[in-house]
């Protein structure tokens, strides 16, 4: 009997999408498929590969009413929002737009004696592993400059978010990309890590929990593959004595809120300075009563379901556990009428929080945040480097040379001034401890999906 993975829409509890899960023969000969394409793929011009990824990224937003429908079915975010496409045009624009500048080959010399260079050449099959909380952003984080320059890429999208990766093969096959340099494939986790073990990848991009990351590492061990992971994630935000505090509520409250906290680089944890801290929770409990928790597809709705009810049960506990320890919640779950008790769950604040409760420490990835007075700059940088991820974090404040000094006593990816939930595709997008190692977007983006090759040529015999 063949395996199927069904997806459970997180709306009504229904089966939204149900596909065949590929055998482990099935997906070698897909993985045979991609590394015997990719060679033609690689030997055309550079502007022509732009252009077909680029015709493929306008087929995706044609198909924009549709797949606005189908994420809020998949994994209940509101239609309101209009899916992903702002930053997916945005980044697609902008790493197709320094490929050849990224690509160039570094020349030490070009002289009638010699020319040496190092170029970069493209690993050759590209896996992407992609998450649900944001399917087609984080997808086209690897999958654009992978085939950009070069690489063919096999996508294995979440189970939550099946039909993005149909989506995403639809589109790049319309914009020419051919069927077998990308390919879309079902796999259950145990044919991932052995196509993983027998080096069928020259770079595995991983975006997921800490725990999945470490099953990447270990069915990549000994292979030498090269692997790039994007793991949990608990980020702060730092409002200081002289930061503008509407600004700072309003922008700090819809990070942590907005797709129901389901957001990579989301805030999980706040820090305020004591002179502020009273308003600051006073606005921000006014800023969350405002929000409407309901079906996704009302146009009226601000928060969705969560994806899934076992997530919302992990916060529903952490949030249960730091008020037994003496945190208090701000906001009253009946003033959201839509809260089941399942995946439909009302955002909380949290104070009088320590580092002792799990919710400050541990990844919520929920609509729930706690806030914290702080004395100053050294407790608000002690904090915040108390934990285990490193990912972004956002300081608040009119003083930007204060804030490039927090910023360097930071262990986090990705320093804000006053903006946060947010990345920039010139930047590099990038963590360190448990959020996990590896560099996407910018140039260094190209960096990883592609490897050095040194070229010393003698022009002379003698």
């Amino acid at each position: 009997m063949t395996k199927t993975i069904k997806l459970i829409s997180p709306v009504d509890g229904a089966v939204y999408a149900e596909r065949p899960v590929l055998t482990g023969p099935e997906a070698r000969v897909a993985v045979a498929r991609a590394r015997t394409a990719q060679p033609a793929w690689a030997a055309l011009p550079l502007a022509e590969r732009i252009a077909k990824v680029q015709a493929g990224i306008a087929a995706l937003n044609a198909m924009k009413d549709d797949i606005v429908l189908e994420l809020a079915g998949q994994m209940g975010r509101p239609t309101r929002y209009g899916g992903e496409f702002g930053g997916v045009n945005e980044r697609s624009a902008y790493m197709a737009s320094i490929a050849e500048t990224a690509l160039a080959p570094m020349v030490a010399e070009d002289s009638d004696r010699f020319r040496r260079e190092i170029r970069r050449e493209p690993v050759g099959v590209v896996f992407v592993i992609a998450p649900w909380n944001y399917p087609f952003l984080t997808a086209v984080n690897t999958i654009v400059p992978a085939l950009i320059a070069g690489n063919a890429v096999v996508l294995k999208h979440a189970s939550q978010t099946l039909l993005a990766g149909d989506r995403l093969a639809q589109a790049l096959h319309q914009g020419g990309v051919p069927e077998d340099v990308f390919q879309n494939v079902v796999l259950d986790h145990q044919t991932t890590e052995e196509l993983i073990a027998e080096r069928s990848f020259g770079f595995v991009n991983f975006t997921g929990s800490v725990k999945g990351g470490q099953a990447i590492e270990r069915a990549a061990s000994g292979t030498f593959t090269a692997t790039g992971l994007e793991l949990g994630g608990k980020d702060p935000g730092y409002v200081r004595a002289d930061a503008d505090l509407d600004a700072a509520v309003d922008s700090l409250m819809d990070g942590a809120m907005f797709n129901s906290g389901q957001c990579c680089c989301g805030i999980e944890r706040i820090y305020v300075h004591e002179s502020l801290y009273g308003a600051f929770v006073e606005k921000a409990v006014a800023w969350v009563k405002a929000q409407k928790l309901g079906n996704p597809y009302d146009a009226e709705t601000t928060m969705g379901p969560m994806a899934h009810r076992r997530f919302a049960e992990l916060v529903r506990g952490q949030i249960a556990e730091a008020v037994a320890q003496g945190a208090k919640s701000m906001i009253d779950p009946a003033d959201f009428p839509a809260d089941d008790g399942g995946a439909y769950l009302a955002p909380q604040i949290l104070v009088d929080v320590t580092h002792d409760m799990r919710v400050m420490r541990e990844e919520s990835f929920g609509p729930v945040v706690g806030i914290m007075p702080v004395s100053g700059d050294d407790q608000a940088v002690a904090l915040m480097n108390d934990c285990d991820y490193g990912l972004t974090a956002s300081i608040w404040t009119s003083d930007a040379e204060a804030a490039s000094e927090i910023g360097a006593r930071l262990e986090t990816g990705t320093v804000f001034m006053n903006r946060c939930d947010y990345l920039d595709p010139a930047l590099c997008w990038t963590g360190c401890k448990d959020t996990g190692r590896g560099a996407a977007l910018s140039n260094l983006g190209y960096l990883a999906v592609t490897r050095p090759k040194s070229y010393h040529l003698k022009k002379v015999t003698k």
